[in-house]
Parts: C-alpha cells; sequence; structure tokens
C-alpha cells in the first residue's frame, strides 16, 4: 500500500470553494471550484484503501474508486483518468451530479468523527485534467463492422450504448427527438449543477468517434419502428420518462400549474439562447412571482434553485415528509436553504386556490406514522392544520411516468410491465420483439444519471452477444 494513503487521521475532509449565495443566485454557472494538484492529491490521500470498498461496492458502474484515488494521490493522473473512464463513460458528468452523498461518499467506511473522502470533486479534477491534457481522444475503432445498431434516445443510457458499441466497431445511430444531444443533461439540469458545455464537448467527441446522431426525429413520427428495424440489425429504447405524475386535489388545472420538465426545459433553452415563448410570455418564468415547488426530489431541488435565480418573489418547498426521509440530495437541500428556499417539512398540498389563474397553495401539516411493507413512515394528516401559501406559479415535481410507448411506436408486442415501463429480460436487456433491447429510465422508471449509464453499458454488451450470435446462426431467447 502506498504511504501517500490512510491520511484521513492527519488531512481533514475538504470540498472545494463553493460560490457565496448572494454571487451564485446572479448567474446559471456552476457553483462549485475545481481543486487544483495539490487539494487534490490531499484529498485523495485520505482514502483508507479498505479491504472491502463499500464505495465501489455502492457504486452503479462498481468504478475502482481507491485504486485510482491512489493513483491521484500519487501525481499519476492520467493513469487515474484511464482507471476511472474504464467503468463509466461520463466521469466528467457524475463528478458534478451524482448525489455521492447517497452513493459513494455516503458509504465510505472512514472512521466516524473522520468524515468521508471526497470522491466527486477528485473524479472531477481528474476528469478535467484529462481534457486539458488531450488525454481524452475520440472512440478509435480497430476493426469495423458492418452490423448496425439503431438507438432511440441521446440521453444517458443511449450514449453510453453507443460509446461502448462503437468501440466495438459497430455503426452507431442515434435517434433523438431533440434538437441536442444530451437529453436531460442538457434540458432537464440546470447548468449550475452541469453547464452545458460539459455535454457538448463529449457529445462532439462521440460523433468524431463515428457515432452519427438524426436530431429532431421522433420514432413513429418521422421514421416508423418498423422501418427503424429495417434499418439496423438491433435496436435499443433508451427514451427515458418524460410524462409528468400529477397530483389530484382541487384547482389542479388552474393557469400558473406547471409540471417541473416543462418549467425546466424553459428555463435551460433560454440559458442557452433558444427563443422560448413560455418563458418570454412569464407563463413558465418565476420572476416576480410567489413559487411553490411540490415535491422533494432532485427534480424539487433544481426547480427551486432555478426560480431563486430568475428573481422569484419568494420560493417554497412543499415536501410530506421530513428533512430526513426526504429522496433528494442532502447537499443540494443545503444550497437550496444558502440561496433563500424555504422548505416547508411535513406538509402536503390539500387545494390550490385561484379563480382561474393559482393564488395560493391550501396545505394541511403532516404526521410521520406506523413504517409501511417498504418500511417508510406514512404520511398521516393532522386535522385542523390547513395553512395557505401565497403561489403565482406551482410547480409539480412529483416524478416521471413513461408514456404509453407500445402506442407510441405501433409496437403492440412490447411488453409493458405494471409501472408502464418497458418489460425485458434483465439477464438479455431484450424486450419482447427480438432484437430490440430497451435500457435506462423507460426500464427502471426515473432514476440516476449513474443508473443510466449502467444500463446503457450493459445493454451494449447484450446487443453485442446478440449480434454475434445471429451471425452464428444461434437464436437467443426473446424476454
Amino acid at each position: 500500500m502506498a504511504e501517500k494513503m490512510l491520511k484521513f487521521i492527519s488531512q481533514s475532509k475538504a470540498m472545494p470553494d463553493k460560490r457565496q449565495a448572494s454571487d451564485r443566485v446572479a448567474d446559471f454557472d456552476e457553483i462549485y471550484a475545481d481543486f487544483d494538484l495539490e487539494k487534490a492529491e490531499e484529498q485523495a490521500s485520505r482514502c483508507s484503501q479498505c479491504g472491502v470498498p463499500f464505495c465501489q461496492v455502492n457504486c452503479p458502474l462498481h468504478n475502482n474508486i481507491p485504486d485510482w484515488l491512489m493513483l491521484t494521490a500519487e501525481n499519476r493522473l492520467q493513469e487515474a483518468y484511464e482507471l476511472s473512464s474504464a467503468t463509466n463513460t461520463f466521469p466528467e458528468i457524475c463528478g458534478r451530479i451524482c448525489p455521492q452523498d447517497r452513493l459513494c461518499e455516503g458509504n465510505c467506511v472512514i472512521e466516524k468523527g473522520f468524515e468521508s473522502v471526497t470522491i466527486g470533486a477528485v473524479e472531477k479534477y481528474v476528469t478535467e485534467t484529462a481534457f486539458d491534457e488531450g488525454w481524452v481522444e475520440p472512440i478509435k475503432v480497430n476493426a469495423e463492422r458492418e452490423q448496425s445498431v439503431g438507438i432511440i434516445g441521446a440521453g444517458p443510457a443511449g450514449l453510453a450504448a453507443a460509446d461502448l458499441l462503437r468501440r466495438k466497431g459497430y455503426q452507431v445511430v442515434v435517434y433523438d427527438r431533440y434538437d441536442r444531444v444530451g437529453g436531460l443533461m442538457v434540458y432537464g439540469i440546470p447548468g449550475f449543477k452541469l453547464e452545458k458545455d460539459i455535454v457538448e464537448r463529449r457529445a462532439e467527441l462521440l460523433e468524431k468517434g463515428g457515432i452519427k446522431f438524426e436530431l429532431n426525429c421522433e420514432i413513429g413520427r418521422d421514421v416508423t419502428f418498423d422501418e427503424l428495424r429495417a434499418r439496423h440489425n438491433a435496436v435499443l429504447i433508451a427514451t427515458g420518462v418524460y410524462k409528468a405524475r400529477d397530483i389530484k386535489v382541487p384547482g389542479i388545472g388552474l393557469e400558473g400549474v406547471v409540471p417541473a420538465l416543462d418549467y425546466l426545459t424553459a428555463s435551460n433553452r433560454k440559458s442557452l439562447g433558444d427563443d422560448v415563448a413560455e418563458f418570454d410570455s412569464g407563463m413558465l418564468n418565476a420572476e416576480g412571482k410567489n413559487v411553490v415547488v411540490i415535491g422533494g426530489g432532485d427534480t424539487a431541488m433544481d426547480c427551486v434553485r432555478t426560480a431563486i435565480r430568475q428573481e422569484a418573489k419568494s420560493v417554497t418547498c412543499l415536501y410530506r415528509r421530513d428533512r430526513a426521509n426526504m429522496p433528494g440530495s442532502q447537499r443540494e437541500v443545503e444550497n437550496a436553504e444558502e440561496e433563500g428556499v424555504n422548505f416547508q417539512w411535513l406538509s402536503a398540498p390539500h387545494a390550490l386556490l385561484g379563480n382561474e389563474v393559482v393564488s395560493a397553495v391550501r396545505a394541511q401539516r403532516i404526521h410521520l406514522g406506523q413504517p409501511d411493507e417498504t418500511g417508510r413512515q406514512v404520511p398521516q394528516i393532522i386535522d385542523g392544520s390547513d395553512f395557505d401559501i401565497d403561489a403565482d406559479l406551482v410547480v409539480k415535481a412529483l416524478g416521471f411516468d413513461p408514456e404509453d410507448l407500445p402506442s407510441l411506436f405501433e409496437q403492440k408486442d412490447l411488453g409493458v410491465s405494471r409501472w408502464g415501463t418497458v418489460q425485458i429480460d434483465w439477464k438479455t436487456m431484450m424486450t419482447q420483439i427480438p432484437g430490440v433491447f430497451a435500457a435506462g429510465d423507460i426500464v427502471r422508471g426515473a432514476s440516476l444519471v449513474v443508473w443510466g449509464i449502467r444500463d446503457g453499458r450493459d445493454a451494449a454488451e447484450q446487443i453485442d452477444a446478440f449480434i454475434e450470435a445471429e451471425l452464428r446462426g444461434e437464436t437467443r431467447q426473446v424476454g
């Protein structure tokens, strides 16, 4: 074991410098600075090099974190990057937006009182150094193959699959209904968490590596699913989930009540320089308004922090559980509080008030009762606890469901789970249609970018195995 490691006793945990809240709310730039070499080495050296690395076990990609932390501490940064990128298609993105406090860092086994290793910030530093030094290069294919794969969706799962398949020599075409590559990484995640040039930089590398993109192309409208299958040896569905979950309360149809993704997409498009009529008209713009965001996940945190930057009059987050039980990153909650967001914990909307336009949210206080079969305490309404919150804009951040894909693609044989997601055989990642695979949120439901990358990589391996079996005249079992 290198002498440079196990410094957690003498070195305190440190995060990169964070811009003051008063400064950062004036723009959509990222709020954390990068480590310099000295700080990255110092923080990497805090790793205990434990025998059972729970950081790696609890990373969806099973990144070899202890080893690339040791390489970083020894200033072997190119090797650290090569090891990191061997399992992670987009380490520069995961280093920024993964909820490390719930995954790798949250499972660090350093003794209590010494705090976890700052894994995400070191990952970001290593990857940005690799880009600066020119170590990150377009895909180089040793032997081209004539077989092709069509991928529906240019989000994390689709891009991860495209990258791995192209490295194996396949001709890869990615179809997406939007005008930019990246999916929710571009349109759903605000710039203060992930600046868009980071995604664009990676998309350019993928294109230089031979991956083709057909944008503004909606399957079922511009190209039929059957045409797609005829073009390619295999097809991967990686569309993500976009349909907003609703809440059944009086007044839900009032003007000024909007889905989270519509709100975030409008803001991101505006930041990218697009003309956005709904934003310019004020419909999806929080400026000067009392904003209430309903929900407690990472999307809700993106919405409240976006509203602050749009100079809302007030921003309130309404969540039916307490802070300890909220699904979003605690680090994001802290950032939101610093920026002026008011959290109403243990509160749920009872009705939305107003004539034609929303003017207030009537909420009720909640008590957490006995645990249900999942182990989570069941929220119970406290009688007579109604209270009103002024609201000119209400954002529903309650999660996402899949669209009706069998109808959308006109494929009645496409199996659907009871949750509306595409049904696959998890061993082969194949749907009930031979040669058609699915990965990411459209299979597992709304989840993290890192899980999308994992699923995309797994699907690529299974697609390769399927095509190889077809060439040998074998038939793989349909899920």
